[in-house]
């Protein structure tokens, strides 16, 4: 085996601080082919040496099985599973990637989070941070309103996929229906916004696009993809925007039954974008709440909880 390749396995094998054995392995090995090489140059300085064929292919069959098992030995090697610090400390950079409601005082807006507002004709949304059980949490108040608050993000959501929320409606709206673009309303929303290749839009999407631009001042991301609470349509639904389909909604909740408790989820962002979309994600780059009732000209109250990115999926405390 050419020192070249035992060099190159050893590299591969030994990135990210892969077990020491291994490496020594390797090392025996490179030793080993370091002492066939001399052998060769002395058998060559004595001249020619026939080889039996059977005893040649002896040779080749077992250098054959030692490269296989060194190779089967590298591709097992897999990295150790993270402690429980390590775990906690991963978290803790995501939580600080998307700021919690509760790291903050129960006043003004939480930090990391700015408003989004779609137009200025609209009556904006009131956000603003209050006390729930000795935690922080972010209250909403709209009044023939609509509006969001926004918290900027870059992480690829195929690594760490999981979300959890918590939010409470003070109750529902009536007359809303997702399905038709007037009276698409909603009394809660989480909604995720994903970067991609806009070349791959179709010709309306393009145009809505840059009006979107032109008319707010803020560029579409790719794909967008809202987790909601619907009075009528089954959990499970995935609804698309009556203007584009790339905007797609997520029934969580349906139906009054839960109306004024918390109410807690965990999600697979990864495998839901690919539902919703037909394709994988590209990087989630923001993270957003909205309530709104502008189009059925209502008024709503509700409550968001911390909203986390997580790795791994985790038990969902009860409600």
């Amino acid at each position: 085996m050419p020192s070249g390749v035992i060099f190159l396995l050893v590299f591969v094998c030994g990135r990210g601080g892969r077990r020491l054995s291994l490496r020594i392995r390797f090392l025996r090995l490179a030793f080993m082919n370091l002492r066939l090489t001399r052998a060769r140059t002395r058998l060559a300085a004595l001249g020619p040496v026939s080889l039996p064929a059977s005893a040649a292919r002896a040779v080749l069959a077992a250098l054959c099985v030692t490269g296989a098992l060194l190779l089967a030995g590298c591709a097992a090697q897999k990295p150790a599973p993270l402690d429980e610090a390590a775990r906690q400390a991963k978290q803790a950079k995501l939580d600080q990637a998307l700021a919690l409601f509760s790291a903050n005082p129960p006043e003004g807006l939480p930090t990391g989070w700015e408003p989004l507002v779609f137009t200025r004709k609209k009556i904006p949304t009131e956000y603003r941070l209050v006390q729930d059980n000795g935690r922080s949490v972010l209250h909403a108040f709209a009044d023939r309103a609509s509006s969001g608050l926004r918290h900027a993000v870059d992480i690829d959501i195929n690594k760490k996929p999981w979300l959890t929320w918590s939010w409470k409606a003070a109750g529902l709206i009536p007359t809303a229906d997702l399905t038709h673009r007037e009276t698409d309303d909603s009394p809660v929303r989480i909604v995720l916004a994903f970067d991609g290749d806009h070349d791959k839009l179709s010709l309306m999407d393009t145009i809505l696009f840059d009006t979107a631009k032109l008319l707010t001042g803020h560029e579409l991301p790719y794909a967008t993809l809202m987790y909601v609470w619907d009075p009528k349509v089954p959990v499970g639904t995935v609804i698309a925007n009556g203007r584009t389909g790339r905007i797609q909604m997520l029934v969580v909740e349906s139906g009054a039954e839960h109306v004024g408790q918390w109410r807690n989820y965990q999600r697979n962002v990864a495998e839901d974008y690919e539902r919703a979309f037909g394709e994988k994600p590209g990087r989630l780059i923001g993270v957003g709440v909205l309530t709104d009732t502008d189009n059925t000209v209502q008024k709503m109250e509700a409550w968001y909880g911390d909203i986390r990115l997580m790795r791994d999926a985790q038990a969902v405390p009860a409600p």
